[in-house]
């Protein structure tokens, strides 16, 4: 069993940056990937971003990419979202999950991933 836990959403403009994390108990931290999704109300929920247990393969939707960075610090067991340039299309319910059965490769599918938290609200403004 694993339980996640996110924090760090809020309200931003336009332009600015928020920095997400993930706390993770449970199962050993380090033996799995974990990702990013996001869910804008009334839309489905869409991936990220994601990162192999050892952090050298990370993964990103195109629509992130060169704006969010992810990364992890498996002694503190605990993932990490750091969003630059922030766009009012980036808000959403941001939710960390894991997937144990792919440690080296992270998913963009929400199918792979076994465990997922409750999420946090970002809101941008424009």
């Amino acid at each position: 069993q694993v339980q996640l836990v996110e924090s760090g959403g809020g309200l931003v403009q336009a332009g600015g940056s928020l920095r997400l994390s993930c706390a993770a108990s449970g199962r050993t931290f380090r033996m799995y990937a974990a990702g990013w999704f996001r869910q804008a109300s009334g839309k489905e929920r869409e991936f990220v971003a994601a990162i192999s247990w050892s952090d050298i393969n990370t993964h990103y939707a195109d629509s992130v990419k060169g704006r969010f960075t992810i990364s992890r610090d498996n002694a503190k067991n605990t993932v990490y979202l750091q969003m630059n340039s922030l766009k009012p299309e980036d808000t959403a319910v941001y939710y960390c999950a894991a997937d144990l059965s792919h440690p080296y490769s992270p998913s963009g599918r929400t199918s792979a991933y076994d465990y997922w938290g409750q999420g946090t609200q970002v809101t941008v403004s424009s």
